[in-house]
């Protein structure tokens, strides 16, 4: 039976109340307490999931980090899903799809953050690819504070692939590249669209870019070249929502 160790209070909790994964013990450090453990606590109880007290130094060792914030869990794998789980899902007749696609993100960090502002968005889904790719490990689920254990996220063999796929499902595909002539300003998100975020060093794959429908770019001033990845990801989201709650 294969399992992962999550830790820190979000991902413990988010991943309680999502119901995703089967919960096997919850270990607790028995120098910390807090109201928030108090709560994961009487949701363990309820559900029946063991509870074991064990020093600090053991969780430690059990979630191989220091920020476990006094909580760790034994849980089955992240619950991956098919493109089809979010591309064939009912939605409103009027809501077109809202995807994010991340061609080598390659830093836990920025996967979390970008699953975070996803969540918060409203994407449908989140499509990484299988190679140079961070997956959807614990530390993951702790730097998007237990988004990730709501968000639906598949991975992709093949980018250029998957985004063919997706345009024949109708939806646009829209690349970030920060010399695209095109504003995401000015740019119109409403309808069904896929966003497409680079890796942190080199951006979107030539490969990749070539198969976009639309190229797109935020807009600078200053010395600072370009925005990191989550960063940028997350002005594109939340510019494309603005858009799209207008529209309603």
């Amino acid at each position: 039976m294969k399992t992962e160790v999550l830790y820190g209070i979000h991902p413990v909790f988010e991943a309680l109340k999502a119901g995703r994964r089967n919960f096997y013990k919850i270990y607790l450090s028995q120098d910390k307490a807090s109201k928030r453990l108090k709560k994961i606590l009487e949701v363990a109880a309820s559900l029946k999931i063991p509870i074991e007290r064990i020093k600090t130094s053991k969780l430690e060792s059990i979630t191989g980090t220091e920020l476990h914030q006094g909580i760790g869990a034994s849980v089955s794998p992240y619950p991956l899903a098919g493109l089809s789980d979010i591309i064939d899902k009912r939605r409103p007749a009027d809501a077109g799809h809202f995807l994010l696609l991340l061609d080598n993100v390659v830093d836990p960090h920025n996967l979390g953050a970008l699953i975070r502002t996803a969540l918060c968005v409203g994407i449908d889904g989140v499509v990484i690819t299988r190679d140079r790719s961070a997956m959807p490990t614990p530390a993951v689920s702790r730097s998007s504070a237990g988004a990730l254990e709501h968000i639906v996220l598949a991975i992709a063999t093949n980018m250029v692939s998957t985004m063919n796929l997706l345009k024949k499902k109708g939806i646009w595909i829209v690349g970030m590249d920060k010399v695209a002539q095109s504003s995401i300003f000015s740019f119109d998100f409403s309808g069904s669209i896929a966003v497409i975020i680079g890796g942190e060093e080199k951006g979107i794959r030539s490969l990749v870019k070539k198969h976009c429908d639309f190229i797109t770019s935020i807009p600078q001033e200053g010395p600072v070249t370009s925005l990191n990845a989550s960063v940028a990801g997350a002005v594109v989201m939340y510019e494309a929502f603005r858009q799209r709650k207008i529209k309603k």
